[in-house]
C-alpha cells in the first residue's frame, strides 16, 4: 500500500485554500492527468492557514463557509490566522525560512518566487485543475510556473484596480470627465491640487495600492523583464514613466510615500482627497457605513479605467513583464 503522509495530503489540496503550500524543501511529483483526484487525508491532519484580514465581509465569510464544507468533507481541522495586508508577506518569509508556522499561505504578487525552493509541488494539482476548468491564464503561469514545467502555488485570482473619485470634486476642478489619456491624467491631478482637493497613490510602502507603478510602466511602453525572462527595466521607456511619475507626484497629497495599503482610503473617506485607485474597498466602506455623510458620498463615488499611455506608445502586454 502507498504511504500517504501529510506532505502528500498538502500537496494535493494547497490549491484549494490558497497559492502556496509550505515545506521542508521542494518535492517534484510526476503530473497527475486523470480528471479527478482522490485524497485520503492521515488520521487527525491538521491544517494552519495564513490569509490577509478581509476588506469586504462577503469574501471571509464565504471564505469561511467553504473552510467549514472542506472539514466535513475530509475531517481536517482547519485554523485560519487572518492578518492584516501588509503583515502576511513578512509572516510568510518567516515560516519559509524556519519551516514553522502555517502549511498554506494566500500571498500576493510574486512572493512564491522569493523561496521556490522552500514550497510543495502542487503540478499534480494544477493540471488536474487545469484540464477540468480550460487551462490557465498565461500570467498564472508566468507567475507560478517559472520553470515553464513545475507549479510552485495555484493561483487563487486577481484583484482588479480602478480609479475611484468623487464626481463633484472633479467637476468643481473643471473636469467633466474622467482623462482617458496620460496627458489628462495629468492635466487632472494639476486641477484638483490647484483647487485644494488633490489626489493620492501609494508610493514604497503599500503591498497592494502601490501596484499602479506597474500601469505606469506599462503605459510608456516599459517591462520589468522580457519574453526570455531578461531584466529590461533599464531602458528608455522607463526613465520617461519616472520623469511622467515625477510630474504627477507634484500634484498629491502630501505624505503619500509613507502611505500602507489603508492610508489611501482613510483619506478618501475623510475628504482629504478626490481621487486615488483602489479596488472595491472604499466604494464598499462608504456604501455600508452607518454614517449619513459616507452614504451621501457614496452616491458621489464613481470609478474609471487607467488611462492609456501617450499617443504612439503601443501598450505592453507581454505577461512576463508582470513579474
Amino acid at each position: 500500500m502507498t504511504t500517504f503522509d501529510r506532505r502528500k495530503f498538502l500537496e494535493g489540496t494547497a490549491g484549494v485554500a490558497a497559492g502556496a503550500a509550505l515545506g521542508s524543501g521542494a518535492l517534484w511529483a510526476p503530473a497527475v492527468h486523470a480528471q479527478s483526484l482522490t485524497f485520503k487525508p492521515e488520521k487527525g491532519a491538521k491544517l494552519r492557514v495564513l490569509r490577509w484580514s478581509r476588506f469586504v465581509q462577503g469574501d471571509i465569510d464565504a471564505y469561511m463557509a467553504n473552510v467549514k464544507k472542506f472539514t466535513e468533507k475530509t475531517g481536517v481541522e482547519v485554523r485560519v490566522d487572518n492578518e492584516g495586508w501588509e503583515d502576511v508577506r513578512p509572516k510568510a518569509a518567516v515560516a519559509a525560512n524556519t519551516g514553522a508556522g502555517p502549511d498554506i499561505i494566500l500571498s500576493t504578487n510574486d512572493d512564491a518566487n522569493l523561496y521556490p525552493e522552500k514550497l510543495l509541488d502542487v503540478t499534480d494539482l494544477c493540471d488536474y485543475l487545469g484540464k477540468k476548468y480550460g487551462g490557465w491564464y498565461n500570467s498564472c503561469e508566468a507567475y507560478l510556473r517559472p520553470d515553464g514545467r513545475h507549479w510552485i502555488g495555484v493561483p487563487l485570482g486577481s484583484a482588479g484596480a480602478m480609479q475611484v473619485y468623487r464626481e463633484s470634486m472633479l467637476k468643481a476642478a473643471g473636469i467633466n470627465s474622467f482623462p482617458k489619456d496620460t496627458d489628462g491624467f495629468l492635466a487632472m491631478y494639476k486641477a484638483l491640487h490647484e483647487k485644494g482637493t488633490p489626489g493620492g497613490m501609494a508610493l514604497g510602502n503599500a503591498t497592494g495600492d502601490s501596484g499602479w507603478t506597474y500601469w505606469l510602466m506599462w503605459a510608456f511602453g516599459g517591462q520589468m523583464v522580457d519574453k526570455n525572462n531578461k531584466v529590461v527595466i533599464d531602458s528608455p521607456e522607463t526613465i520617461k514613466a519616472l520623469e511622467y511619475a515625477k510630474a504627477l507626484y507634484q500634484y498629491f497629497i502630501p505624505g503619500t510615500l509613507s502611505w500602507l495599503d489603508p492610508n489611501n482610503n482613510k483619506a478618501f473617506l475623510d475628504g482629504q482627497i478626490s481621487v486615488t485607485n483602489n479596488g472595491i474597498s472604499i466604494y464598499y466602506a462608504a456604501k455600508n457605513s452607518k454614517d449619513d455623510k459616507l452614504k451621501e458620498m457614496a452616491a458621489d463615488i464613481n470609478h474609471a479605467q487607467y488611462p492609456i499611455g501617450p499617443v504612439g506608445v503601443p501598450p505592453n502586454t507581454t505577461c512576463s513583464s508582470t513579474r
